[in-house]
């Protein structure tokens, strides 16, 4: 699944390994790699890459990583079986836009569409047309047949989209998959119209929830090249041109036997209650909880 040499990177954000520090010693195992390594909402493997920390920008991110034509065949190939968890995640997201208050709906461009549970929510929200974008074969093939017309089977790439053409651009819980996490908020930003917005969800490094249980956090993952905190993903998007930039933290709702299954306990401790929450009928009862995500929203200058 994944093949190559491993290559160093620098800070992805300012460019320059000069101010970074090391934050964990890779903790990866090849031989564990399963079909669900590189897929969304899966059960944690407790596994990443080096850490460096950026003093400056207050990321973290991977180095060294596999190439990124291995990354791309990696997330091409993986399989896929969160459909209930994307439903309740982008009905979450759905309420998020009312934080933007866009006036202008001419275009949604949404970055890691998944199974495009996310995109039935913008066309809801009455945006005129809609595009998402996700290299993952499995959750397309499961998307409603209306929506998966929607979807583009490949990467975010600079220069697939006009210019100045849609007023919104979402990046949900994938900013931390991507090797250049600014180019491709530079890109966003060239397809925006002025005074359009980008929307990005994201993990927060600095959450009491990421802290407390150290690296046995899920957000610590051979998936994620890069964490932010409240001020490097607001770091992020003014390098990407961006402006009026909010972010804020929000309430996550899921099934509590999706928590459960993130919660950091040994499996002989989770897999017991998982089986109790279903005896007792519980495990689909949807729970709204802190989980440590931010939401941060910049606009396009005029």
């Amino acid at each position: 699944m994944i093949a190559g040499r491993l290559q160093d990177r620098v800070c992805p954000l300012c460019g320059t390994a000069e101010h970074s520090t090391l934050f964990a010693d890779a903790r990866f195992d090849p031989s564990r790699l399963t079909a669900m390594s590189y897929s969304s909402r899966k059960t944690p493997e407790r596994m990443h890459h080096r850490l460096m920390e950026c003093a400056v920008c207050d990321v973290l991110y991977a180095s060294p990583i596999p190439p990124v034509e291995s990354l791309d065949d990696a997330y091409h190939d993986a399989a896929y079986d969160s459909t209930l968890e994307a439903s309740y995640a982008a009905a979450t997201y759905g309420t998020l836009l009312d934080r933007i208050a866009l006036r202008d709906l001419r275009g949604a461009v949404d970055i890691g569409a998944g199974d495009g549970a996310f995109l039935e929510q913008l066309l809801h929200a009455g945006f005129d047309r809609v595009v998402g974008f996700e290299p993952s074969a499995a959750p397309r093939s499961v998307a409603p047949q209306d929506v998966r017309a929607y979807i583009r089977p490949e990467p975010f790439t600079p220069h697939l989209l006009a210019e100045d053409s849609f007023t919104l651009v979402s990046c949900l819980q994938t900013i931390e998959h991507v090797p250049d996490p600014l180019g491709l908020c530079r890109e966003a930003a060239r397809i925006l119209a002025p005074n359009g917005a980008m929307m990005i969800v994201c993990h927060d490094r600095r959450a009491l929830s990421a802290r407390l249980p150290n690296r046995a956090s899920p957000i610590f993952d051979i998936e994620h090249l890069q964490l932010f905190s409240p001020k490097s993903i607001r770091t992020l998007l003014t390098r990407a041109g961006f402006d009026r930039i909010t972010v804020a933290r929000f309430r996550n709702r899921y099934p509590i036997g999706y928590w459960l299954r993130l919660a950091p306990m040994p499996s002989r401790v989770s897999r017991p209650l998982e089986r109790l929450l279903v005896k007792m009928r519980l495990s689909q009862v949807p729970l709204s909880v802190n989980a440590g995500n931010l939401v941060a929203v910049g606009h396009k200058q005029n």
